[in-house]
């Protein structure tokens, strides 16, 4: 047993540097800063690369450079930072770079509260690019999360070639928490799959089932064409409308043909429930907290504490739903997820228990809808 005790963010940074990250750009914000300095400490050592841009812009500018070169990259920043990072997401996605990008979620809008949490951000991170394509969004809830969540990402970002965000907040990500990571269930690392060298090479090209290209870095031996205009196969522009619609089919498949691949969650179902709880992020733990506080008071409650955000899970919520006749979401926010789970879980009572202000939701405001639905 090894014992470390640690953030969330520098956990994000222990996982990314097992998933094999070598390059890390940022730009400090409250609270994602702390990502970046425990990059800086552990990627030298390694041979890796840490920068800080000269602006938000620039330090995702550098990131998805470097990945079309063919290093595992990173970066990490808050809600004022992801509004930045929105254009060069959108070329991330249209040209299927590689890249983890952390967004510790603080209070909103605008610069907000820089020492307060909130799930502000959740909508905003599937639909924050132009074109409206999925992109994998990984939800922790505590320090380990964190750690797994993170290697998971990169496995994620280099098997089908996206923008992979992990989700925290400020309570996640700036409370320390004592974790063996040793012990914990490690995926095995996933490399980029490449090329045939000994074949004729289009950046953009895909055979039979296939729905990913393979990759060869930019400043190797081989042209490796990149646009952020549609293209065809061949990486130039088209305005084809048939290969546009075939490429942009072939990138929404990718994932959502895939979303049971990596659906993450963890349950905790309680006997005789008729009340499920579907919860993320921080405000999970105190869904389970009111949980064991109902049952010890005869009200046996149920919690699916989702880590998949998007794509949507809905395969999952639909199973684990099936059973009860009421659900209760909360989040720390005005009303984001829960509208997914509304239109997953139509034929179901689902009610809302939120909060933008600054604080987080305790247990009891969850216990008070348990009681009073």
């Amino acid at each position: 047993m090894s014992l470390n005790f640690l953030e969330g963010n520098e956990a994000i940074a222990y996982g990314a540097m097992a998933a094999g990250c070598r390059f890390f750009a940022g730009y400090p914000i409250t609270p994602a800063t702390t990502v970046f300095n425990t990059m800086l400490k552990l990627l030298p050592p390694e041979g890796g690369v840490c920068l800080q841009g000269e602006d938000e812009i620039a330090s995702i500018g550098f990131c998805l450079g470097a990945s079309m070169a063919g290093l595992k990259c990173l970066t990490a920043t808050s809600g004022p930072g992801i509004s930045l990072y929105s254009e060069q997401i959108s070329f991330a996605i249209g040209s299927e770079i590689p890249l983890v990008i952390v967004d510790v979620q603080r209070l909103g809008p605008s610069t907000g509260s820089a020492t307060r949490g909130a799930d502000g951000d959740i909508q905003f991170l599937q639909w924050g690019n132009s074109g409206g394509l999925p992109v994998i969004v990984l939800a922790p809830s505590d320090v380990g999360d964190c750690y797994l969540l993170t290697m998971y990402a990169f496995n994620l970002s280099e098997t089908y070639r996206v923008p992979v965000f992990i989700a925290a907040n400020k309570e996640i990500s700036m409370t320390r928490e004592t974790v063996d990571l040793s012990a914990l269930p490690r995926p095995t690392v996933v490399e980029r799959k490449t090329a045939n060298a000994d074949a004729p090479f289009l950046p953009f090209a895909t055979a039979g089932d296939q729905k990913v290209p393979d990759f060869l870095p930019i400043g190797g031996d081989r042209i490796v064409r990149q646009t952020s205009s549609t293209h065809g196969p061949d990486g130039y522009i088209t305005t084809d409308p048939q290969v546009i619609g075939d490429a942009i089919e072939r990138m929404q498949a990718k994932l959502t043909d895939e979303i049971d691949r990596f659906t993450f969650y963890t349950e905790d179902p309680a006997d005789g429930a008729d009340t499920l709880i579907i919860a993320y992020g921080v405000t999970a733990r105190a869904a389970r907290v009111a949980g064991r506080n109902a049952a010890a008071a005869g009200t046996p409650v149920s919690l699916l504490t989702l880590k998949t955000l998007w794509p949507v899970p809905e395969a999952l919520i639909r199973e684990k739903a099936a059973p009860y006749k009421r659900i209760i979401v909360p989040e720390m926010n005005l009303g984001q997820y829960v509208r997914e789970i509304q239109r997953v879980l139509a034929d179901k009572k689902v009610e809302f228990v939120g909060r933008m202000d600054g604080s987080l939701i305790p247990p009891s405001m969850i216990e008070e809808v348990i009681y009073n639905g």
